[in-house]
């Protein structure tokens, strides 16, 4: 499944504040740079960490690539680093481009994003546009002097709608997604509340009309999740998951040496294969078809419906 992702040696040649707490990183190195498509992400060397940052910027621009990074306060530490430790002409190790949020043809699009979201829905939306698809973006955050990218959407005119909560409260979602329609794909990227009421209210769409992408991690519920085991084939070791923690997390304490960037299923780092067992995926990357073969899972969010797995570690 998941291929190596060779890296990259990219140069800062810009660093922009777009917002209160975004800052925009223009990234160029030898020309031309691997090409990628909208809904592309790429991960960074943030000192000790690795995360995850949607290419923002324009796919047919090869000499650069350009990503967003939201300051989180609660975070865990990478977009610190980028704002606090990074300057311009300061070189950061990249890895490939990769897409596990792809554009797929319509003949009509609903965009919705929330917050940091709309990182990979610029792309997506100018994509949109190039094809002469029919769109509308609904865009949100917590107030306009926190939302990125305002001036550059403001070229689209009344199919983008802007709505700051502090001016006009929650997004209409429930509006937007009342009643489905025939040919439309839905593409929705922010918060986890956005996500999962865009992932309730769209149940009536058919099937594949939705996409999403999470930018932060799914609170485990305690009470409601199951602990589970974990057998290693290649050591026979047994680790317990209970039921407020990740397989990620157990085999991080226990030493076992597990790839990760994105911690939120997105990028496929931390892809294994499962000899023995049933998950319970929760990943935005394998196909329904892969999800229901069950060769391999995301350890950092996927669980288990059978009482054992067996990995390939």
């Amino acid at each position: 499944m998941t291929s190596k992702n060779t890296g990259l040696t990219l140069r800062v040649a810009a660093k922009v504040q777009v917002s209160d707490d975004v800052v925009q990183l223009t990234l160029t190195g030898a020309t031309p740079l691997p090409p990628w498509e909208p809904g592309a992400h790429i991960d960074v060397e943030c000192g000790e960490h690795r995360r995850q940052y949607s290419l923002c910027g324009n796919p047919h621009a090869r000499d650069h690539y350009r990503i967003a990074v939201l300051r989180e306060p609660r975070g865990r530490g990478g977009s610190a680093y980028l704002h606090d430790c990074v300057s311009t002409t300061d070189r950061l190790q990249v890895s490939l481009p990769r897409n596990t949020f792809a554009l797929v043809p319509a003949g009509r699009y609903v965009f919705i994003a929330g917050g940091i979201g709309i990182t990979p829905i610029l792309p997506m939306v100018a994509e949109a546009e190039r094809q002469g698809a029919e769109w509308t973006l609904m865009y949100g955050g917590r107030t306009r002097a926190a939302m990125a990218f305002l001036d550059e959407l403001a070229a689209y005119g009344d199919r983008v709608t802007i709505h700051p909560q502090d001016e006009a409260g929650l997004l209409p979602v429930t509006d937007l997604l009342a009643e489905p329609v025939a040919g439309t794909r839905v593409y929705c990227c922010g918060p986890a509340p956005l996500l999962d009421a865009v992932v309730r209210l769209s149940s009536g769409w058919p099937a594949g009309s939705l996409h999403v992408e999470h930018f932060s991690p799914t609170e485990l519920d305690a009470e409601a999740e199951r602990g589970f085991d974990v057998r290693l084939a290649g050591s026979g070791a047994t680790h317990h998951v209970p039921s407020d923690r990740t397989i990620l997390e157990v085999l991080a304490e226990a030493g076992v040496p597990v790839g990760s960037s994105c911690e939120v299923g997105n990028c496929g780092t931390c892809e294994t294969v499962v000899l023995e067992g049933v998950p319970d995926h929760r990943d935005a990357v394998l196909t329904p078809d892969e999800r229901a073969e069950g060769r391999y899972m995301m350890l950092c969010v996927s669980r288990s419906l059978s009482d054992t797995l067996v990995l390939d570690i």
